[in-house]
């Protein structure tokens, strides 16, 4: 009842334990700018919301200005296919924030799409999701579509400093992502991210972030009335990628795209797909290789191609466990090109020391966070203080 009645300006807080929902939480009042609605757990991820009872989705966001912090949510359905989003997200749903929630065991914990609304499709724009984890205990027995953060249409997203790791579909096509925008989406920024395809378990077809994931149809469904390109002016910094046995970077139809000073660990590397993906590609650090098919295009700087999995761990601490304290930075410090668009790096430390350093990290005196940490990662700083 207090989501439903809720005013613009409420702070509504759950108090510690654990709740079993039966039912939708719908979310259709809107908040403003100057106050908006919260929802949130008195000490964060106190609060274990579990869906389950075949609700399909949890809570279901249509309108303006709503947020949502510390929540820990788990889906429980019997059914894997009836645990389909923690959040569904439509319409007029513009200016959402959810930060620093355990998102777990649902296909696709954010769903994201436009509806009618006065007789045209209104999508929901300026989305943040930051310092979230996200991730499934197991494989996902469904044949429906398994994405950790799955976007259809919508302008100005980012999704910044979350956790995304072990997701898998073992029905249809076997093939999951950790988050895509795509259906002509536009201007979206993923940053700062730690993906981490096969943690704790394998198997299946696993890709990383993706501005197009598998394309999108009919047109009507899609911004503007095409899905051509499924996205416009997206921008992928500072993320790490790793373990993924397909790409950690998939272009499909993606034009204008900028890919700048991410790390891909064990990946298939970047694809740049169809005519429609076009790309400006700076400064990565790769493992594997930058793709171009189908007729993708894209001009390619300072990044660092097809390194061995033993010079990375030449290079770092521990890659394979997401650990890249630097043991020897000689192929690789001060090395890279300009980059307009990353003035920061994943820990959001400023690349201002010269030439900035090829992948997701800046290692000069201010380098001091943990990059193996769950959620928030660029937070937290190791005890000796710089980890180079």
């Amino acid at each position: 009842m207090a989501l439903q009645n809720a005013m613009p300006g409420d702070d509504i807080v759950l108090a510690a334990g654990t709740y079993a929902v039966d039912s939708n939480l719908d979310c259709s009042v809107a908040g403003t700018a100057a106050a908006p609605i919260r929802v949130r757990a008195a000490t964060p991820r106190s609060v274990l919301l579990r869906f389950g009872s075949g609700l399909v989705e949890g809570f279901k966001v249509s309108a303006a200005q709503w947020q949502f912090e510390g929540l820990d949510i788990e889906g429980t359905c019997a059914t894997d296919s009836n645990c389909e989003h923690a959040f569904h997200v439509y319409g007029n749903a513009e200016f959402l924030l959810l930060r620093d929630n355990v998102l777990r065991d649902f296909n696709a914990q954010i769903k994201s799409n436009g509806v009618p609304v006065n007789g045209s499709y209104a999508y929901p724009d300026d989305v943040v999701i930051e310092y979230n984890q996200f991730y499934d205990t197991r494989a996902r027995n469904t044949a429906n579509p398994v994405t950790k953060i799955d976007v259809v249409g919508g302008r100005r997203w980012t999704v910044r400093g979350n956790t995304i790791r072990d997701y898998q579909k073992l029905g249809g096509d076997g093939v999951s992502y950790a988050a895509f925008l795509k259906g002509n989406s536009r201007d979206g920024v993923f940053e700062r991210n730690l993906v981490r395809c096969s943690q704790q378990f394998s198997g299946g077809t696993r890709l990383g972030l993706s501005l197009g994931g598998g394309g999108t149809g009919p047109n009507s469904i899609c911004e503007d009335g095409t899905c051509t390109p499924e996205h416009q002016n997206g921008l992928l910094r500072n993320n790490l990628v790793l373990s993924c046995n397909d790409v950690g970077i998939y272009l499909n139809r993606a034009a204008n795209t900028r890919i700048q000073h991410n790390t891909l660990y064990a990946t298939s590397g970047i694809d740049v797909r169809y005519a429609e993906s076009t790309a400006e590609i700076r400064n990565n650090l790769l493992s594997a290789a930058i793709n171009l098919r189908n007729g993708g295009t894209s001009s390619n700087a300072g990044n660092l191609l097809n390194v061995s999995l033993v010079s990375f761990a030449a290079w770092f601490q521990a890659p394979a466990a997401a650990d890249f304290r630097l043991l020897d930075g000689t192929s690789l410090v001060n090395l890279g090109v300009t980059a307009a668009q990353t003035t920061d790096d994943y820990c959001a430390n400023r690349r201002n020391d010269g030439l900035p350093d090829i992948g997701a990290l800046e290692y000069d005196a201010q380098h001091r966070c943990r990059t193996d940490s769950g959620g928030g990662a660029p937070l937290r700083l190791f005890a000796d203080g710089f980890d180079g």
